[in-house]
């Protein structure tokens, strides 16, 4: 009675029934957690199998596991048997030869295994345990992205599986470098996180940095990546994303091609790239898919649309109410004459209905696919009409908003897009305050910004502001592949710049 009442100590024994307690003490007597008994057929010896219900494979475990230790441990019929206690330290010796099975007598990894759905077998006059794999990973197949859709690519993305992502980049890259360093985020959630990379190409300074910045984290449970996202950026309090995260395995293939570093995380199909500058985060895979004439011309309808995304509204509104003088005679007459009997100012007529195109967005996001769509569609249709039937906006606004609208969903990230949403209503505000002089002065600002900003060591403006030519072939313009594949960017410091021998070619 004594015994029972008092605390196991935190070593195992030789007592399965000791065993047994320390395990259930240190899983908190939870209810999901399974004690099944494995009788010895001929002796009053027995073994144990510890689990957590729903985790494990029940048909792996009965049909596999049990059927080993039955055959090989448990069965004391038969001639030339062995003495127990050489029967069992024979058994743990045959069972580490098993897939996914070793043997430990360290009581946290027996409790780290089982939570992560392994099964445990204790068995008497053993001090330790033997663990078997028998994780149930309820995963769903790789699908296309659905946040980063192409028209030409892979139409395979990750998952929440860590193993099935591992496995989608090494079938990628089927280069003996590329490199998992695996580690654990979180005092409770303990989720896994996977540092991926090339050796012999990514600068080594940048994977300790990355590997530093993941230590560093100290939180009870990062529930998904962007919770490392925010943790391990270089500036917090800046509107722009400094980590690129993405769906496709094609897109981290070509960033670690590139010499940078990507981090996988269980539990979410997102993963980051760092370190990133923002030319590549205007950048889709599949400009790279494409002959480069036709992927310059995108680039750039790409560029004109965060012009329109981010100046529209503002310009609309500076020269309405200052600067009517810059516009031609007829078009400034065209204008006034539709916000005849329009009660508002042009900054609160902007608001309006900037604000209602962002709400019919984030519903269109948050309600159920088919009606989102209706409901952007319809809602658009019905209120941008109905507010100029009411007079209370002009019809050539709806026209700037329903433009400023589609070139915000021109963006390949977005991350970007939200970055451009914010920094236009500062925009509108500064326009409606100063006319082109507000503009021009938030413009200058973002771009001080911008070019103070770093991400892992790389300048965030880079290759805008670079005086090396050879730096902007992949910028507005995308050179041949011929071309463009001869050197890693020179901005990422990679080990092996070399990319292409065609450069060792006569005439290049």
């Amino acid at each position: 009675m004594m015994r029972s009442s008092q605390s196991p100590s935190k070593e195992l024994t030789t007592s399965v029934g000791h065993n047994q307690q320390l395990l259930a003490e240190l899983l908190g007597n939870s209810s999901d957690l399974v004690f099944q008994e494995l009788p010895l057929a001929a002796s009053n010896r027995k073994a144990i199998a510890v689990y957590l219900k729903g985790l494990v494979d029940q048909k792996f475990l009965f049909n596999r596991v049990y059927e080993v230790i039955s055959s090989q441990l448990l069965n004391d019929a038969g001639e030339n048997q062995r003495p127990y206690l050489e029967r069992v330290n024979w058994f743990v010796q045959y069972a580490s030869t098993f897939a996914q099975a070793f043997h430990t007598t360290n009581v946290e990894q027996i409790i780290s295994e089982l939570l992560h759905g392994n099964t445990c077998i204790l068995i008497e006059e053993h001090a330790g345990a033997m663990v078997f794999g028998t994780s149930k990973e309820k995963s769903r197949s790789p699908e296309e992205p659905q946040s980063e859709a192409l028209v030409r690519g892979p139409r395979i993305g990750f998952v929440e599986d860590l193993t099935e992502n591992t496995a989608l980049m090494r079938r990628r890259i089927k280069d003996p470098h590329l490199t998992f360093d695996s580690l654990i985020i979180g005092r409770r959630g303990r989720k896994e996180v996977v540092i991926c990379y090339l050796r012999g190409v990514v600068n080594p300074d940048l994977v300790e940095e990355v590997r530093r910045r993941l230590k560093a984290i100290d939180i009870d449970d990062p529930i998904e990546s962007g919770y490392i996202e925010n943790y391990i950026q270089d500036h917090k309090y800046s509107p722009f994303p400094q980590i690129q995260n993405t769906e496709r395995p094609d897109r981290v293939e070509g960033a670690l091609l590139e010499g940078r570093v990507a981090i996988l995380m269980e539990g979410t199909p997102f993963s980051l790239i760092v370190p990133v500058t923002f030319p590549m985060l205007m950048q889709s895979p599949e400009d790279y898919y494409e002959r480069w004439i036709p992927t310059t011309l995108i680039r750039v309808l790409r560029y004109l649309a965060l012009f329109f995304a981010l100046f529209l509204p503002s310009l609309y509104i500076a020269l309405v109410s200052y600067h009517q003088g810059l516009l031609p005679t007829k078009l400034a007459i065209s204008i006034a004459g539709s916000r005849e009997g329009v009660p508002f100012p042009t900054l609160f007529e902007a608001l309006i209905m900037e604000v209602t195109i962002e709400l019919l967005r984030e519903a269109g996001v948050r309600l159920p696919k088919p009606v989102g769509q209706a409901v952007g569609i319809v809602g658009g249709l019905v209120i941008g009409q109905s507010a100029v039937e009411a007079g209370i906006v002009s019809p050539i606004m709806v026209i700037v908003v329903s433009l400023t609208a589609i070139s915000s969903f021109a963006f390949p990230q977005y991350a970007v897009a939200i970055s451009i949403r914010l920094l236009r209503f500062v925009m509108m505000f500064a326009a409606s305050v100063l006319g082109l002089y507000g503009i021009i002065l938030i413009f200058v600002l973002i771009t001080s910004h911008m070019v103070k900003l770093y991400s892992f060591g790389v300048n965030y403006a880079a290759p805008y502001a670079s005086t090396q030519h050879f730096s902007w072939k992949d910028l507005f313009i995308r050179a041949p592949l011929h071309l463009l594949l001869k050197h890693r960017p020179a901005m990422l410091k990679s080990l092996d710049r070399t990319r292409s021998g065609l450069s060792k070619k006569k005439g290049d």
